[in-house]
């Protein structure tokens, strides 16, 4: 055989490898949008939905338009299309609402396809007053225990309820029937849980480092002023951040209000951690062709490393998952957390 022939023969063979995912990507339609479960053009989700739509548009030369329309419109909007023309971003409040039996609330993992992970904001917290009796999350579970009434403001069905689960099951864990004591203010959005805690409604409020770090540099004495008791995200998660940390906190000082140093227990041998992720879903009758040219498209891009950068200067942590291995992963989350809601509602 000659060198002219072998080398024809090798470039049709590499053309026959690389043409499923060039015609899968030449056959996406021109115009995506994607819907996120955030109605809010300046939350965590839109941020991170920009992130991704503005690079899988420059790497598939198509129109990638992010639409913040809140998760049930998001959901209804993704079921209506299966054409591939709709795809979905959210976070683990997507199956958190189902757990908690949100009404409306669909099984993500039974009525949707799951796609891959994006990223994951490491931010999400809780805090007290900055003249809080309550200097960490240890008091807070030592006052329940001694019957005091702690209200804590949260969002239900989503990653502000998540925690407070976690702190009721240590609370039971520790002394049962002392959970009673930790109860929910039901709030909206996070200026609704601040206003909470500012109108001496709520003891202790989920928020994030993003949107209330600024509130924790402010003279104890002043009435809107904060302190951080908790943060949820893994250790792992957080020395990925920027070590500059945000704002006036640093990454070091993030790390002393997470596990291992704070511990709020979910068994006998394990803390309690919550990483907020963010992820893809697309409808379940889409061509599986169109849903394999995203999740390549995603693993591409992440390879060449710029996206990275992007999101770690918005203070996000990049966490690039393919297909398979973030539909495992969600569903262990899934699991695990359904375990400690499920016991927590029997009693």
């Amino acid at each position: 055989m000659t060198v002219t022939r072998r080398l024809l023969l090798s470039a049709a063979g590499a053309a026959l490898i690389v043409m499923p995912v060039m015609t899968e990507a030449q056959n996406l339609p021109r115009n995506i949008r994607m819907v996120i479960g955030s109605s809010s053009t300046g939350g965590d989700t839109y941020q991170n939905a920009s992130i991704l739509a503005d690079a899988l548009s420059e790497h598939l030369g198509v129109n990638v338009r992010v639409d913040p329309v809140g998760a049930s419109e998001a959901f209804k909007a993704l079921a209506r299309d299966s054409r591939g023309t709709t795809i979905m971003m959210h976070h683990d409040q997507s199956y958190l609402q189902e757990l908690y039996g949100v009404e409306g609330s669909p099984d993500i993992f039974e009525e949707f396809t799951v796609g891959p992970t994006i990223s994951v904001n490491p931010g999400n917290a809780y805090l007290v007053p900055a003249d809080s009796p309550y200097q960490t999350i240890e008091d807070v579970l030592a006052a329940a225990e001694a019957g005091e009434r702690v209200r804590v403001a949260i969002q239900p069905g989503g990653v502000s309820e998540i925690g407070f689960t976690a702190m009721r099951n240590a609370a039971r864990m520790s002394a049962p029937g002392s959970e009673d004591n930790i109860v929910p203010v039901n709030t909206g959005d996070q200026a609704d849980k601040n206003q909470a805690m500012w109108d001496d409604l709520a003891d202790v409020i989920n928020g994030s480092i993003q949107a209330n770090e600024q509130f924790t540099q402010l003279p104890e004495n002043d009435p809107t002023a904060m302190r951080f008791v908790w943060i949820t995200a893994t250790p792992e998660t957080l020395n990925q951040a920027p070590e500059a940390g945000l704002g006036e906190t640093d990454r070091a000082e993030m790390l002393s209000f997470a596990a291992p140093e704070v511990s709020v227990p979910m068994t006998e041998e394990e803390d309690f951690t919550f990483d907020k992720e963010f992820f893809l879903m697309f409808n379940i009758e889409t061509d599986p062709a169109l849903v394999e040219a995203i999740d390549t498209a995603m693993g591409e891009i992440y390879a060449e490393g710029e996206i990275q950068q992007r999101f770690l200067d918005a203070f996000f942590t990049p966490q690039y998952r393919p297909m398979a291995e973030a539909q495992e992963h969600l569903r262990a989350k899934n699991d695990d957390y359904e375990t400690i809601i499920s016991e927590l509602k029997s009693e």
